[in-house]
């Protein structure tokens, strides 16, 4: 009977080694047909953060955050190589080249452009998420 708990515990330890820990990061897919740059930005509660740009080809999905999320809400601007945008109402601060910008307030007297990125809620209780940007569709011709 010792010998075989001894297994049992064993099996169950050694298990434990194998499973691989859960993924828990922020990522962002390009589901159009053209390479995108992205910016994103999110608090900690206390000070924002917006950095940018990873550059995402299309059909393509990168991790901007690593690991479990740690707020309810982040914000995302994008844009592609033909002048389409996905951008909204929360203004924060941004600059041409790659960037990360500590506060959203006084853009342009820091020297920083100030551009409208979109919403994401992802819930009190997620600890990962994954936006997924597509080609606007066409609007229909009235008749």
């Amino acid at each position: 009977m010792k010998h075989r708990l001894t297994l049992i515990v064993g099996t169950i330890v050694a298990s434990g080694f194998l499973v691989a820990p859960a993924k828990a990061d922020f990522r962002l897919c390009n589901n159009t047909s053209s390479r995108l740059s992205v910016a994103l930005a999110y608090t900690d509660g206390e000070t924002w953060v917006s950095e940018g740009w990873w550059n995402l080809k299309a059909s393509a999905c990168e991790t901007l955050l690593r690991g479990p999320l740690a707020a309810e809400f982040y914000y995302v601007y994008a844009m592609d190589e033909r002048s389409g945008e996905w951008k909204g109402t929360a203004f924060m601060c941004t600059r041409d080249h790659e960037f990360r910008i500590v506060g959203r307030e006084d853009c342009f007297v820091r020297g920083f452009d100030r551009t409208g990125f979109f919403e994401v809620d992802t819930g009190k209780e997620a600890k990962n998420w994954t936006v997924q940007l597509t080609d606007p569709v066409p609007a229909r011709p009235t008749p």
